[in-house]
């Protein structure tokens, strides 16, 4: 198994993004991310997919988009679109017809930002999901930058702040959103997690004050999707595109906040009597299960079942747990940065029937 660094969901300029696609690979590079997935607003725009290299680094270039009836007004109910391979646009304004399409079209979907508030200062209304009766998509959007953000700007002057301190914006997933994500995996529906930028590199002038809010390197050192791939990454954007996307459809993979420190490396593996599983598969749990979770440093860890925290394990770096009983069994990891207890790492389910 090799690990990849994803991250997704950014904006350009044939969207509402003020970068190009030029601009966030040379983002990726100094980030030193592995993969980049751009999602403009209902434009599937061709020409940029594949690798980018710069003298020792390469950065794959993957191409989705984010799906909306721009007919409607409030906005709800944004998809996350990846590899479905033709635009889509024109199903958006049903949300079940859309998902159909994209997996009809063997593409991934994702719901977008759940719970994304307004921010009336800034003049942006709440995106929220409303369809819940939607069936057969890939899984939800768990962490949104851009939605955290909205969530403490009250007035443009903490847009301001905010600007010159991002990382202070950063802490963990929207509670409303995990709430949702542990609801949907105790009807026994599999729902892969990712962590998203949703960066646009927006541009904030007031008075004296000019600044890009959130620049795409900012987004690519913080929020990052790390997949777990059956192989090494070849060179063949076509081969390793699908490695990629077969990684995020099953859940193998965890949400990293890679700012406070690299979170690379962590690994959530379970050990039954005649299977072994890693994040987003299923075993069963006759004659129990050893859960294992490891860090690449210190940190709080705490395991839940069906959303419940059943342990916690403080200043560790690895954790084991016999389980004896089904259920979905996850983890989180809090480290404290910039003077908080903030979200760490949050890992994909294992499944135990």
């Amino acid at each position: 198994m090799r690990e990849v660094v994803v991250n997704l969901h950014m904006h350009t300029r044939y969207s509402d993004g003020s970068g190009t696609h030029r601009d966030i690979v040379k983002a990726a590079f100094i980030a030193d991310v592995d993969v980049v997935i751009v999602t403009d607003h209902n434009a599937l725009v061709q020409g940029f997919e594949g690798y980018y290299k710069e003298k020792n680094k390469k950065v794959l270039m993957l191409i989705g988009e984010e799906l909306h009836d721009q007919a409607r007004n409030p906005q709800r109910n944004h998809l996350l679109v990846f590899g479905a391979g033709r635009e889509l646009a024109a199903f958006a304004e049903n949300p079940q017809a859309l998902i159909n399409q994209a997996r009809d079209a063997g593409g991934l979907s994702f719901i977008a930002h759940p719970h994304d508030p307004e921010a009336l200062a800034f003049r942006e209304e709440g995106i929220v999901w409303e369809d819940w009766s939607v069936q057969n998509y890939t899984g939800i959007e768990l962490w949104n930058v851009l939605s955290e953000l909205k969530t403490i700007v009250p007035t443009r002057w903490h847009g301001a702040f905010y600007a010159f301190f991002p990382a202070l914006v950063v802490c963990q997933p929207n509670s409303a959103t995990l709430a949702k994500w542990d609801e949907l995996l105790s009807t026994g529906l599999r729902v892969a997690a990712i962590g998203s930028s949703d960066a646009h590199a927006l541009r904030m002038s007031m008075g004296p004050i000019s600044r890009v809010i959130f620049p795409y390197e900012f987004h690519f050192r913080a929020i990052n999707t790390h997949a777990i791939i059956s192989e090494d990454l070849s060179g063949d954007a076509n081969r390793d595109k699908k490695l990629i996307y077969e990684a995020l459809a099953a859940g193998h993979c965890y949400i990293g906040y890679d700012l406070p420190a690299s979170t690379r490396g962590f690994h959530f593996t379970a050990q039954g009597k005649d299977a072994t599983a890693i994040m987003g598969d299923e075993l069963p749990a006759k004659g129990g299960v050893t859960l294992q979770a490891k860090l690449p440093s210190e940190a709080e860890i705490r395991l839940l079942k069906d959303g419940n925290v059943i342990q916690t394990w403080k200043r560790q770096s690895s954790c084991a747990h016999i389980a004896t009983e089904a259920g979905v069994y996850r983890v989180e990891a809090y480290r404290r940065y910039l003077g908080k207890l903030r979200g760490w790492i949050y890992s994909n389910p294992i499944y135990v029937r």
